[in-house]
């Protein structure tokens, strides 16, 4: 019984000890597959975030274009930051140093270019640098007398030149335009996705034409058509949709008494009861309007993140705004 004992003991012994060999080189090839396959994705997540386009734009519906046309295929970072109005903005060092990484600037002829392109360009001589409102024809914002100079004021060929209204990215027509610029963009610096581009731009305008559709659904069939805004950013938008715009500042000049005086007679003659505002911007002397013909203020902004939601929205409030004017 003994030796049967002693021969069992020797069989089972090298027969566990080949088991656990077998079980561990197994444990140990699963995990270095798991390993290996982890590395991997984390390569091909690094390779595709190497594969995008760096792309900086000036304004944040300007980002919403360029995510449209080039989808994941680029990295857009905005300059002029929510809540922030671009006519007087001032780009931070930081922002002009993470320059040197953009394969491309897309401006859109937003007044701080003007001041700040040259540094622009400088912080990164090979990037290309594009201004998607380039063929646009701008429209001169309107003075406090909506055109008419009866205030003394002598415009010269250089101050209406300075004076065009940049705000181009407010009509949808116009878009369009901004649209095919950007998508000429990414296909000259990647040209492999051409086709891919294009069907993102396709898509697009498809978009761009419905929102237009809906706008112009909403404003069918209003007997007022003329809107008092503080700051005139709609003037495109007005253009396109039969409204006219009456500003309460331009240039970035507050009205004179006898202006506001002017323009508190002329909502009360063509019974406006509410004035535009921004909230990237002072209201004061929107406020006081609003006080003097016993109305209100409604916000709206020219730089919505979802540009077609936004749009859509502006064009709900004009609507109903300009209907209760009219009651």
């Amino acid at each position: 019984m003994k030796l049967s004992h002693k021969w069992l003991s020797m069989t089972i012994l090298p027969l566990i000890l080949g088991i656990s060999s077998i079980i561990g080189c197994s444990s140990t090839d699963t995990t270095d597959t798991i390993n290996s396959e982890t590395s991997n994705s984390n390569n091909q997540e690094e390779t595709n975030d190497q594969d995008q386009l760096d792309i900086t734009v000036s304004i944040i519906p300007q980002k919403y274009f360029v995510k449209k046309i080039g989808g994941d295929r680029v990295d857009v970072n905005v300059m002029v930051e929510p809540g922030v109005t671009p006519h007087t903005y001032e780009p931070k060092p930081q922002q002009l140093q993470a320059l040197s990484e953009a394969e491309a600037y897309i401006a859109t002829g937003v007044p701080f270019e003007k001041v700040w392109m040259d540094r622009i360009s400088q912080a990164n001589p090979e990037m290309l640098t594009v201004d998607s409102s380039e063929g646009i024809e701008k429209l001169t914002m309107v003075d406090h007398d909506h055109g008419h100079d009866d205030h003394g004021h002598d415009h010269n060929h250089n101050e209406e030149e300075s004076n065009l209204d940049p705000h181009v990215w407010l009509s949808p027509r116009l878009v369009k335009i901004q649209a095919q610029k950007i998508y000429e963009t990414l296909v000259e610096l990647d040209p492999k996705y051409q086709e891919t581009y294009q069907t993102n731009l396709d898509n697009f305008l498809q978009e761009i034409d419905e929102l237009d559709n809906k706008i112009r659904n909403n404003l069918a069939n209003l007997e007022q058509r003329k809107f008092i805004v503080f700051h005139p950013a709609w003037g495109y938008f007005a253009e396109e949709y039969n409204l006219t715009q009456v500003p309460v500042e331009v240039g970035g000049q507050e009205p004179s008494a006898a202006e506001l005086s002017n323009l508190i007679k002329e909502a009360k003659t063509e019974n406006i009861k509410v004035i535009f505002a921004q909230p990237e911007l002072s209201s004061q002397s929107a406020e006081t309007i609003a006080k003097e013909i016993n109305g209100e203020v409604l916000l709206i902004s020219p730089l919505g993140q979802d540009w077609s939601d936004n749009l859509l929205e502006v064009s709900q409030t004009f609507a109903k705004a300009l209907k209760e004017d009219n009651n």
